[in-house]
């Protein structure tokens, strides 16, 4: 299942990963540094609100179809859901309504606001359809869902922003395209649940695992947006721009593969626990960390290191110089960030102890809002950056210690030392290629560092790479 995941949602995480460029490359240079800086802000407001509100019946329906599938209960289990998503999207209309009230906010700040709060109610009822897809093994239905959403979003994002729309207008296109991606596919979902009806067993049992899923991710939030609030409390919406921007171009490069690995890899160890009990998960999650590692920790050392030409090409003039000396710093927080969500804290939802998830990103999440709170006052940017790699650090090695009692997960320490040991080869050949600048610059490095990796984590067999190129060619060349 997680082969077939991971060939299945390729396509998406190629989508995701030319748009996340995109956007960094056109909206930094069509809006203004304090427009990006107001996108920015409002992102955060819609990535929070629909955390607070809505993703625990998202992580729901993910964690629970299997299990309703072998009972005989998916009716009840989507008639279940929706009741409670209908319920729970209620409030955020009250909430916007009270923020834009009474917060003090500028007028294009209070309409990137509005539009945050309705893109994340859309946003959510659609992903209810695709974590249902996710969860039933329908790959190409996934797959395309997020597609649309993802491409279409961007696209009418940038028409309304070249007609002068500002800083709500990325926003303002995803949610449009959710919306629209609902109208045909969410009669149908909603016809899943003919005949069955409201469990409030149920779902007292999927808040129980739900809630504490969505206040952990709450304290994520906090971990990954506070610097972006204390920047404009401490410095200016451009501060937030250029850190946003830099941020983006390191998290999102980073994202598009763990993401993708992640959209394959959860449903998997599901499946491996329910069907096979632990010596399966155990195998399962042996196989997916080492690959995990073996693509991304490449990918962090090597975006750490082309951080200043990649920014010189991606982002606008403004912001190029500032976000330059971000990325490198996001590249460490990004792969750490990566490894804990979309691995080590997989441990607490497979074994159903969401609770202790909120104890484990409650000490990342404080220690940033500390460290944030002494930094960037007296070092500014810097300071947001020193605070956001320690905190992630910190993080997981909470969830590594924490997740042991819940669900132990292997730690592939073979394919860290191989993968290790390749990526400070592929460093010290990436260091001797000259600073030219710009693109010349970017390539040469990109391709040298590819290269030398490349040969360096086949010879050491780097997380299993050797043998399962040799199996995948002898699947080749064996006759039909």
């Amino acid at each position: 299942m997680f082969w077939r995941g991971v060939l299945g949602y390729l396509p998406v995480n190629i989508a995701q990963g030319v748009v996340g460029l995109l956007t960094i490359v056109l909206f930094t240079r069509v809006l203004t540094p304090e427009q990006y800086g107001v996108y920015a802000l409002a992102f955060s407001v819609l990535s929070l609100t629909q955390t607070v509100l809505l993703t625990w019946t998202e992580a729901a329906m993910a964690r629970f179809h299997a299990r309703q599938d072998a009972d005989g209960r998916l009716p009840d289990h989507f008639a279940t859901l929706y009741r409670l998503w209908f319920g729970l999207a209620l409030v955020a209309p009250i909430v916007a309504a009270g923020v834009l009230r009474f917060a003090p906010l500028s007028a294009p700040m209070k309409v990137a606001v509005a539009a945050a709060f309705a893109g994340a109610v859309v946003k959510s009822l659609a992903k209810l359809s695709q974590e249902r897809r996710r969860a039933a093994g329908e790959v190409s239905g996934a797959a395309l869902l997020d597609i649309v959403q993802t491409v279409g979003g961007f696209v009418l994002g940038l028409v309304l922003a070249l007609v002068g729309l500002g800083g709500a207008a990325p926003l303002l296109g995803m949610g449009a395209i959710s919306l629209l991606c609902l109208v045909f596919v969410l009669p149908a979902e909603l016809r899943r649940s003919t005949g069955g009806r409201y469990d409030p067993a149920m779902a007292k049992a999927y808040a129980a695992y739900g809630v504490p899923v969505a206040l952990s991710l709450v304290l994520a939030l906090v971990l990954s947006t506070t610097d972006r609030f204390l920047l404009a409390a401490f410095l200016n919406e451009q501060a937030v721009g250029v850190y946003h921007a830099g941020y983006s171009l390191g998290s999102r490069t980073l994202d598009v593969v763990f993401i993708w690995l992640g959209m394959a890899g959860g449903p998997a160890l599901v499946a491996a626990l329910e069907r096979g009990g632990h010596p399966a998960l155990k195998d399962a999650a042996h196989e997916q960390a080492g690959f995990m590692v073996l693509l991304t920790l490449p990918a962090a050392v090597g975006l750490a290191l082309v951080g200043r030409p990649l920014a010189q090409v991606m982002v606008g003039p403004d912001l190029s110089a500032g976000a330059g000396h971000v990325v490198p710093w996001i590249a460490v927080a990004g792969w750490l960030s990566g490894v804990t969500t979309y691995y080590l804290l997989q441990a607490f939802t497979l074994g159903r102890k969401t609770l202790m998830l909120i104890g484990c990103m409650a000490i990342p999440a404080g220690a940033n809002v500390i460290l944030n709170l002494a930094l960037i006052p007296r070092f500014g940017l810097d300071g947001a950056l020193w605070s956001t790699a320690a905190s992630y650090g910190v993080g997981a090695v909470g969830a590594a210690l924490l997740g042991r009692r819940a669900c132990p997960l292997p730690v592939p320490w073979a394919a860290l030392t191989r993968c290790g040991l390749a990526c400070a080869l592929m460093a010290a050949a990436v260091l001797a290629v000259p600073a030219f600048g710009g693109v010349v610059e970017l390539i040469l490095k990109a391709c040298a560092g590819a290269v030398v990796y490349g040969v360096a984590a086949l010879a050491l067999d780097a997380g299993g790479v050797r043998g399962r190129a040799l199996d995948i060619l002898q699947r080749r060349l064996k006759p039909a």
